[in-house]
């Protein structure tokens, strides 16, 4: 029997969601909890990877297991999890379902905050500069122009294809945050806090439109800012066509 497990997570201890060797994981942590509560080893397929110290509202794992679950599972594995890892909902799905094909779009907010404020320091970008934030809303709204991103993916990454569809981008206000909201039917590697480091120096007056529309279109991830930190990164919704889990 197949599953979808939601989870939802503050990045900031982990070394990312996918398992990795020798580092803590969200997907190793959802494991462990597995293993003690139903005795045997569950390989958990993940919708979006996150990097180090990325946050999710929202995230997927799907998972095979012999025997029919019970909702009391999710009281269960949250009694085990950390503090820092929650799970929301469990679906029983068809054998073929897959959390990451069958998605069909991913939404991240990026959060940069201008005065200092303790209570922001994991979950936004301190950034203490003028911003010319119309400029930024016109940086984003070039962004949904494009469909090749080569330019905002980090190296050495295994992906055959540098396309992406993006449905929204835009700058919004929350709080105290300048928030860049941003929907796509998939992300590159790095592509979101590239994305804002870039227009954040656009919004600097340290590089203009012109050259930011010729970092797009030149496909060279040189030409890019990725300094953008993963703090100020949540992945908001991973979403699902309609009745997909009826």
């Amino acid at each position: 029997m197949r599953y979808f497990l939601e989870v939802s997570y503050r990045g900031t201890s982990y070394s990312g969601f996918q398992s990795q060797k020798n580092a803590n994981t969200i997907q190793a942590e959802v494991e462990k909890a597995f293993k003690i509560l139903l005795k045997e080893e569950i390989q958990l397929t993940g919708s979006s990877r996150t990097d180090t110290g990325v946050h999710a509202l929202q995230n997927y794992f799907h998972f095979d297991t012999k025997g029919e679950l019970s909702s009391q599972l999710l009281y269960n594995l949250n009694a085990l999890l950390p503090s820092d890892i929650v799970v929301r909902n469990l679906h029983k799905v068809r054998d073929e379902a897959h959390c990451r094909f069958d998605a069909i779009t991913r939404e991240y907010k990026y959060y940069v905050y201008q005065k200092k404020n303790p209570f922001l320091e994991d979950e936004a970008y301190y950034y203490p500069y003028t911003l010319d934030v119309e400029l930024m809303q016109n940086a984003a709204t070039i962004i949904k122009e494009y469909s090749d991103f080569t330019s905002f993916s980090k190296r050495n990454t295994q992906v055959k294809s540098f396309t992406c569809d993006i449905q929204e981008s835009q700058w919004i206000i929350e709080g105290e945050c300048f928030v860049y909201q941003v929907k796509a039917n998939r992300f590159l590697r790095g592509m979101v806090r590239a994305l804002v480091a870039t227009m954040l120096k656009v919004g600097r007056n340290k590089t203009n439109l012109d050259n930011f529309r010729t970092i797009i279109e030149s496909q060279d991830c040189t030409l890019a800012d990725f300094s953008a930190p993963p703090e100020g990164l949540f992945l908001v919704q991973v979403a699902f066509p309609n009745n997909y889990f009826n």
